[in-house]
């Protein structure tokens, strides 16, 4: 369509490029011809906007502001739970009770090693007790020599930086995440 159109409209441009017979005539003409290409293409080709619906995860307005469903964490006890699975191997466990009184954990106040410091049970598994901090926790990785100390890392000692308690909520987005 395009190329019919251009082809009629460069026939009458070399008839009046004729008529001129000046020097400036082929200039105008490539001018002329590169316009009209343009809109002549251009008419109705216009891209139709795109709703912002259809844009990102959300399909709502990224004028609203949605908020997430209203949710709670466990108000299990520590000691009255069961232990969550992983989400995936060598993702950090998830806190299976409440933490509310043991925040904030801070160097100076970490409520967590009253029942998790115990190294005798580090890798032992007994229904009822604290799962143990694991020995990874007391090596520093940063000197490079890989030796256990008798005290947490300085890195590792706030456990909510990774450890976090789950709450029973809806995902946000589907999630295809398979371990």
């Amino acid at each position: 369509m395009c190329r019919q159109g251009l082809q009629g409209l460069t026939m009458k441009l070399n008839e009046e490029a004729l008529k001129m017979n000046g020097t400036n005539s082929s200039k105008l003409k490539t001018v002329v011809i590169g316009l009209a290409l343009a809109v002549w293409c251009a008419n109705g080709q216009a891209a139709k906007p795109v709703k912002d619906q259809s844009l990102g995860l959300s399909k709502t307005s990224v004028n609203d502001s949605p908020a997430p469903e209203k949710f709670s964490y466990s108000e299990d006890f520590p000691g009255t739970s069961h232990v969550l699975p992983q989400a995936y191997p060598g993702a950090p466990q998830q806190i299976p009770h409440n933490i509310e009184s043991f925040l904030p954990v801070t160097s100076k106040n970490n409520a967590c090693k009253m029942c998790h410091d115990n190294q005798a049970m580090m890798g032992k598994k007994v229904k009822g007790q604290a799962t143990s901090i694991p020995a990874s926790h007391y090596i520093d990785l940063r000197t490079g020599d890989g030796k256990m100390g008798k005290d947490l890392v300085g890195a590792r000692y706030v456990c909510t930086q990774c450890h976090v308690p789950q709450a029973n909520v809806k995902p946000l987005v589907t999630n295809t995440f398979d371990k």
